[in-house]
């Protein structure tokens, strides 16, 4: 009674399992494994076994819904491109003159290129 999964994956494209996309199916194996560890403590604490279920449904729940609303919305690199775009700064403050004194003009396409050299 083994049950066989096929896992999609096409020329350039990400892994797919179950509508599940690249890092996402990673991000549903550690929520599920932090699950179990969360069930495990509580059982052990000595909470009774029906709340132990009821606390991991609801948060098995909101971690699948989670997970599956990210992978859809964001897909293969969106979310990292998300977190990524929080980093870049608003805008750059420049407190010398220095940088634009010292540009060329290129000969090519008529571009300034900064120097090279050390004042």
């Amino acid at each position: 009674m083994n049950s066989v999964y096929k896992i999609n994956k096409g020329i350039n494209k990400p892994i797919e399992f179950k509508g599940l996309k690249a890092q996402y199916i990673a991000y549903l194996a550690v929520g599920l494994i932090v699950l179990l560890i969360l069930f495990a403590a509580l059982y052990i604490i000595g909470v009774n076994m029906f709340v132990c279920l009821g606390i991991t449904a609801l948060l098995g729940t909101g971690l699948f819904m989670t997970v599956y609303h990210m992978s859809d919305t964001y897909g293969q690199y969106g979310l990292i491109k998300k977190m990524a775009k929080r980093n870049l700064p608003v805008f750059l403050k420049v407190h010398s003159r220095k940088l634009f004194l010292n540009l060329k003009v290129s000969s090519r396409n008529q571009q300034p290129v900064t120097s090279n050299k050390q004042p």
